[in-house]
């Protein structure tokens, strides 16, 4: 299933460019871009991303599995789909980048309980601050952050920096083998 994953990823998701022309978050350019929401919200791309996610952390006993929206949500919502065929149910939940002021004031959605044992993921990692901007939430929300997962790794120094907030940290796939995958692809334009 990784193997599909990388090639979905490689032809829907990652752009390469020999200059570096892609404007990053951090507002630093790259040779590199990847937005994996054409493979999140794909339904073959949701089918694989639910089972590795959930094998990535099948071992956490996480009640709960999700990060900040919306990078998170489809992965969450794919791997707590895949918890249930597997009869391991555990619930998909959403952190808000702002706090609503209406309602219940709360950053978590869905159905979790403070004390809950909760596995963080996102989509893409560069310096893993959104990951650890949703651990930290986790935390001030009363869960038990124990596992992290993040599904493409840009080899920057994210997992890194995550791991300074949470020991396990696992990437489903690097920045190094999209490259590989993309040059394969690509041969004949090089």
């Amino acid at each position: 299933m990784k193997q599909e994953l990388i090639d979905l990823l490689c032809r829907k998701s990652f752009q390469y460019s020999k200059e570096p022309v892609f404007k990053l978050a951090s507002g630093r350019m790259s040779n590199f871009y990847i937005n994996c929401k054409p493979v999140t919200l794909n339904p073959r791309g949701m089918f694989i991303i639910g089972h590795l996610i959930f094998d990535a952390m099948k071992d956490s006993k996480s009640a709960g599995v999700g990060g900040l929206t919306f990078g998170a949500d489809p992965i969450a919502v794919a791997t707590a789909f895949v918890s249930g065929l597997k009869e391991t149910p555990v619930n998909a939940f959403s952190i808000r980048k702002t706090i609503k002021d209406h309602g219940i004031i709360r950053c978590i959605e869905g159905d979790l309980k403070k004390g809950s044992r909760v596995t963080i993921i996102d989509d893409v990692a560069t310096t893993g601050a959104s990951t650890i901007t949703a651990i930290e939430r986790a935390r001030a929300e009363g869960m038990e952050v124990v596992k992290a997962v993040i599904l493409v790794d840009r080899q920057e120094g994210g997992l890194e920096n995550i791991r300074k907030h949470i020991g396990d940290v696992t990437a489903i796939v690097s920045r190094d083998e999209l490259l590989a995958c993309w040059n394969v692809l690509n041969k004949d334009i090089q």
